[in-house]
Parts: C-alpha cells; sequence; structure tokens
C-alpha cells in the first residue's frame, strides 16, 4: 500500500476500520483479492505475481498486515528481497507475534525501506526498518504514506482528516473509498523531498496518482467488528473489478 487511514479501537461497533491505496505500476502482474488455496487457505489478500508476496492481507485467525515502501532513492539496493513476503509470512503462520519482532528486528535492515503495520484488534504493532523501532500502537487513528507513521506530507494530512469526519458518521466501505480516490495535487511549497524528481514529487502528491505507467491501481476497505465479523473490499482501477468479501474470524481453527 502507498496511502493508509486507519482506525483502531475507535468507534464502538468495529475495532477495526481501514481504508488504503496501493500504487504500482501498471505492467506488474497482480492477483486480485481472494482466498490463497492453492497455498494459505487461511489467508486473504490479493498477490503480486513477479515476487509472490502481498502488500495487505489478513487470515481467518485475526492476523492483519499492510505495509508501505519508504520512498529514498538515495539508498535502494537492486538485490534486497521483496518486501511483500514480510506480510507473505506473518499471515501465513511462519511468523508469530514473538518471531515476527526478532525478524524484524534482525533482518528487517535486509529490505529496502518499509512501513509495516501488523497484529489484531485486540493489539497492533509498527515497525519501520528506517527506525528499526517496533511499537505498539494505542487506541487512534493513523495515517501511513511512504514516510514514518503520521509524517504529515499533504496528502495524508487531507485523507487523515476526511476519514475521522467520515468515522463519526458512517462505516460503510462506499463513505470511506471515496475519500482515496481524490487526484488533487499538493502545492508546489508543501511537497515533500524524497528523492525523485520535481514532476514526480508532484505527481505522487495525490491520494490517488494517474501517469501513464504508474499509479493507484485499487482502493481496499476492512472493517472489523466486535464479533469478529470482517467486511473486506477491493474496488480495482487497474484492471478494473470490485470484489466484497465477508467472513467471521475463527480464532482458534
Amino acid at each position: 500500500m502507498c496511502l493508509i487511514n486507519l482506525a483502531f479501537r475507535q468507534h464502538p461497533s468495529y475495532p477495526l476500520i481501514l481504508v488504503a491505496n496501493r500504487d504500482e505500476f501498471y505492467a506488474r502482474p497482480t492477483r486480485m483479492l481472494q482466498w490463497w488455496e492453492d497455498e494459505h487457505p487461511d489467508l486473504l489478500a490479493g498477490k503480486d505475481l513477479q515476487e509472490g508476496g502481498t502488500w495487505m492481507g489478513i487470515n481467518k485467525q485475526g492476523q492483519f498486515a499492510a505495509l508501505t515502501n519508504y520512498r529514498d532513492l538515495a539508498n535502494i539496493n537492486d538485490k534486497a528481497p521483496s518486501r511483500g513476503h514480510i506480510v507473505k509470512r506473518y499471515l501465513n503462520g511462519e511468523l508469530p507475534d514473538e518471531e515476527m519482532f526478532r525478524f524484524l528486528k534482525t533482518q528487517g535492515k535486509l529490505y529496502n525501506g518499509f512501513n509495516i503495520i501488523y497484529g489484531t484488534v485486540d493489539m497492533l504493532y509498527y515497525y519501520s526498518n528506517v527506525t528499526d523501532q517496533v511499537r505498539n500502537l494505542y487506541p487512534g487513528i493513523y495515517g501511513l504514506s511512504n514516510a514514518l507513521l503520521d509524517t504529515p506530507w499533504p496528502k495524508l494530512v487531507n485523507s487523515k482528516t476526511q476519514f475521522t469526519q467520515t468515522l463519526s458518521q458512517a462505516t460503510e466501505s462506499s463513505d470511506f473509498i471515496p475519500i482515496l480516490q481524490n487526484p488533487e495535487l499538493a502545492p508546489d511549497n508543501l511537497l515533500p523531498q524524497t528523492g525523485v524528481s520535481f514532476e514526480w514529487e508532484k505527481k505522487l502528491s495525490a491520494m490517488f496518482i494517474t501517469s501513464p505507467d504508474y499509479g493507484t491501481r485499487l482502493t481496499t476497505f476492512v472493517r472489523i467488528d466486535n464479533d469478529g465479523n470482517v467486511t473486506y473490499r477491493e474496488k480495482g482501477y487497474v484492471p478494473e473489478h470490485d470484489i466484497t468479501i465477508n467472513f467471521t474470524l475463527q480464532p482458534n481453527s
């Protein structure tokens, strides 16, 4: 993912509500949201068919994870392993929470810059290999893009404000997804400096990114209620699709 708005234990009926955009090259092969019946039948996620991992997903036991790249072109290692495997390994059970902590602390630096939010509706964690710190997330509303958690880039500030306002009035995917379909660009004087050209910094400043080869490919909405009922919707733009999967968590399965 490249822009995430998350409410953790901020609604009386829904301990987790999230809306997020995935930005990627249009040509990168991707499988739409589905259960990974062929490999890990308890894992629900889209799949990066180029490297075999995923950017965000959930499993039937209630573990959730979402990853964003940290934009720092000056420190890219072309031989680094794919960051999407971190999410996959957590959700397929290879890395329980304690093992995940050890893995991130011992091997997180092997990857190009990234952030990950992971855990359950009872306990969420945030880690960035830029700071190399795992922290518990307290109940609250959070925003994450391609910098550290809650870094006030214009698109994050604006989306988080709209997300918070919507949360006080509505809880349906149709209320939240339009927030992240905003193509407005940030003013020049508010653009971050992340190592890309000014032209690209401008394009990437939008919540919803468009260009000939790269942009926002999908928006995802996740909602979990107090009884463990999950609504997971993926609205795709490239290619077009709209998938909603509802299920109930099975923590002891």
